[in-house]
């Protein structure tokens, strides 16, 4: 599989959305189309998930760091 980044997937699933409010897909198509959203917005989740995570560490290392800084005074 191959791997897509979070902006890729979200203007992929944005132009899914689009088409579906203007009525450009056809019923052969929507099911495929539902599908592939599904698979964008797990994408997407993840990526957020794990930034979200990312994020939270980082703030936890700065508290950290501070709290020695302020503890050697």
């Amino acid at each position: 599989m191959i791997e897509i980044n979070y902006q890729k997937a979200f203007d992929e699933l944005q132009d899914i959305v689009s088409d579906m409010e203007d009525g450009q897909i056809n019923v052969d198509e929507l099911a495929q189309k539902v599908k592939r959203a599904t698979e964008l917005i797990r994408i997407c989740k993840n990526k957020l998930t794990a930034t979200e995570g990312d994020v939270q560490k980082i703030l936890k290392e700065l508290e950290a760091q501070n709290s020695e800084d302020n503890s050697n005074f």
